[in-house]
């Protein structure tokens, strides 16, 4: 996982912000716990202490650090770009990619860290012309990840078709793996955008990186990102029956120069607007609750399911569902 690249917040800094104790924990490597998404987003409004002993810690459960957050005893808001949901016994608060209408959670996909939405939101007449203008590679192929055999599948599917240009570490075919991803998906009129699974709600930077660049992404993964994303304005499996009426779908754009016109002319999101999860006012107005409303931290309570140390079986048991995945995908992409 990567840092996001969402810019600095345009809202100026208030001379009387309240302090705020928190600390950022179990995050992946390369995340700056002093500059990130978050922080851009509370400073202009709270004073950040990256207290040893906070009020509050942001955690998430990657990697070897995955359990960090049990360390402390303060309030605990989770956040996820993986595919896994929040933890009822150990956090206090969460946002995660799913739709979920818990009172303490709120819908906040991995896509919205990596820019910022409003960059999206076509003007009232698009210029398709300059949109395709230097888009002289048919298709874009960017993955390392080998363990998804419906992404495997469709990359050679397509590519029987047109060559699709591979700058990842899988199935890589132009030399190298390219230095600026979104220059060289800039390059062509198409990306293949597949997640690493099929979730509903599961949405990450794939859909988002190919769009910032006027490329348009071949998507599969949430079954309901038409919930964020005007479908037609890409091609999503999740409206084919097959991955061959997808190819299918992909060369009838490809060779009629209008189709491709209409289809670049129409918004990215939804009405052309900014979806609530991406909403920041919406983002501040859960943080301003989280550090005013007064609780008793999970962490601190006394019950049954704590004295049993049954807290600790939903991160066990993800895990276990992590790895169990994980290796099911390496059992059906052997030999692809």
């Amino acid at each position: 996982m990567t840092t996001d690249l969402t810019p600095t917040p345009s809202a100026p800094f208030s001379a009387d912000r309240p302090t705020v104790r928190i600390r950022f924990v179990g995050f992946w490597d390369g995340f700056d716990p002093r500059d990130n998404f978050f922080t851009r987003l509370l400073a202009p409004h709270w004073r950040i202490d990256h207290d040893a002993d906070p009020d509050f810690i942001l955690y998430t459960t990657v990697g070897s650090r995955r359990k960090e957050f049990l360390e402390y005893d303060c309030t605990r808001i989770f956040f996820t770009g993986e595919n896994v949901g929040p933890d009822w016994l150990n956090g206090d608060w969460a946002f995660t990619f799913r739709h979920d209408s818990h009172p303490r959670h709120l819908r906040l996909p991995l896509w919205v860290l990596y820019a910022d939405a409003r960059a999206l939101v076509k003007p009232p007449v698009v210029d398709v012309e300059e949109m395709v203008a230097g888009k002289t590679r048919f298709c874009a192929f960017v993955v390392s990840n080998p363990l998804c055999r419906t992404r495997n599948d469709f990359f050679h599917k397509l590519s029987r078709y047109r060559p699709v240009d591979s700058g990842g570490k899988l199935f890589n075919n132009v030399g190298g793996r390219v230095a600026d991803k979104r220059a060289f998906l800039a390059d062509c009129r198409f990306t293949i955008a597949f997640e690493n699974e099929s979730f509903p709600g599961y949405t990450t930077e794939k859909v988002l990186e190919p769009m910032l660049v006027n490329s348009i992404p071949i998507y599969w993964g949430d079954p309901l990102v038409g919930r964020d994303f005007d479908t037609t304005s890409f091609l999503s499996a999740h409206d084919s029956p097959s991955l061959d009426d997808l190819v299918d779908r992909v060369v009838a754009v490809d060779r009629d120069p209008s189709l491709l016109a209409e289809v670049l002319a129409r918004p990215w999101f939804r009405g052309n607007a900014v979806p609530p999860c991406a909403d920041t006012t919406r983002i501040l107005d859960r943080f301003a609750t989280i550090f005013t409303t007064p609780i008793d931290p999970v962490a601190r309570r006394r019950s049954v399911a704590r004295s049993l140390r049954l807290h600790r079986v939903p991160a066990a048991v993800a895990s276990v569902g992590h790895r169990l995945r994980r290796q099911m995908r390496k059992w059906s992409t052997r030999g692809t």
